[in-house]
C-alpha cells in the first residue's frame, strides 16, 4: 500500500505589508497593536483572528491586510517591539556602576527595572506563550534568551564572578529561567502576593549570585 506523502504547515509571513511612514498609518499601526493585547487577554491566542481584530479596530479586513497579513505577523509585531524593550533595558544595565554596588542593590535595581518592562507590555504572559508555541514566533523566544544570556554574562563579570565565559552564560541562563518566569507570575498576582514572591525572587538571586562571587574561579 502506498502511503500518502505528508504535508508539512507552510509558515506564515510575519513581515509587515509595508513600514508605516504617515502619521495616520503609523497611528493605524499602533491602534491594530493596542487592540489585538488586549484581545489576547481576552479571547485568547486560539479563538484570536484578524477578522475580530478588525471589528475592535473598526476596519474592514481588507484594511486590515494592507497593515498586516495576518496574526502571527500582528503578533510579531508585538513582541519584536516588547524585545526592543528588554533591550533597552540590558543596554541601561551596562550603563550602571556595576563594580561599585553592592550585591543587594545590585538584585534590587535589576529586578525592578526589568518588572518594570513585564507591566507595562500588555497581555504579556500570553505573548510569551504565544512567542514559545508558535512557530512563526520562536525566533523571538530564542532571540530573547539569547540576548539576555549574553548581556548578563558580561555583567556578572563586572558584578565580580570570574568565571570562564561559558560558566558565566550557563549562570545567566540559570539566571533567566528564574527571573522571567517570576516576573510572568509577579505581574498576575494581586499586590501583597506580587510583593512576597518580589521577595523570594530576590532571596533566589541573591543566594545564586553570592554563592558564585564566593567560588573559586
Amino acid at each position: 500500500m502506498t502511503k500518502k506523502p505528508t504535508t508539512m504547515k507552510t509558515m506564515q509571513s510575519v513581515s509587515p505589508r509595508s513600514e508605516p511612514v504617515q502619521s495616520r498609518s503609523i497611528k493605524r499601526t499602533q491602534q491594530i497593536l493596542e487592540v489585538t493585547s488586549n484581545l489576547l487577554e481576552t479571547v485568547g491566542l486560539n479563538d484570536l483572528n484578524t477578522a475580530i481584530i478588525a471589528k475592535e479596530v473598526g476596519i474592514s479586513v481588507g484594511s486590515l491586510y494592507h497593515y498586516f497579513p495576518n496574526k502571527h505577523a500582528i503578533l510579531y509585531a508585538m513582541g519584536k517591539s516588547w524585545l526592543d524593550s528588554i533591550e533597552e533595558v540590558l543596554n541601561d544595565i551596562e550603563e550602571w556602576p556595576v563594580e561599585s554596588l553592592s550585591l543587594e542593590d545590585f538584585i534590587d535595581q535589576v529586578v525592578d527595572i526589568n518588572l518594570r518592562t513585564y507591566r507595562q507590555q500588555k497581555a504579556v504572559l500570553r505573548l510569551v506563550q504565544a512567542m514559545f508555541s508558535v512557530p512563526e514566533l520562536r525566533e523571538l523566544d530564542e532571540r530573547h534568551d539569547d540576548m539576555v544570556i549574553s548581556q548578563m554574562a558580561k555583567v556578572f563579570k563586572r558584578l565580580g564572578i570570574n568565571k570562564h565565559i561559558r560558566e558565566r552564560e550557563r549562570i545567566a541562563r540559570h539566571y533567566l529561567e528564574v527571573t522571567h518566569s517570576s516576573y510572568l507570575v509577579i505581574v498576575n498576582q494581586n499586590e501583597q502576593r506580587a510583593t512576597r514572591t518580589l521577595q523570594d525572587l530576590k532571596i533566589m538571586l541573591q543566594s545564586l549570585l553570592a554563592h558564585h562571587l564566593k567560588s573559586p574561579e
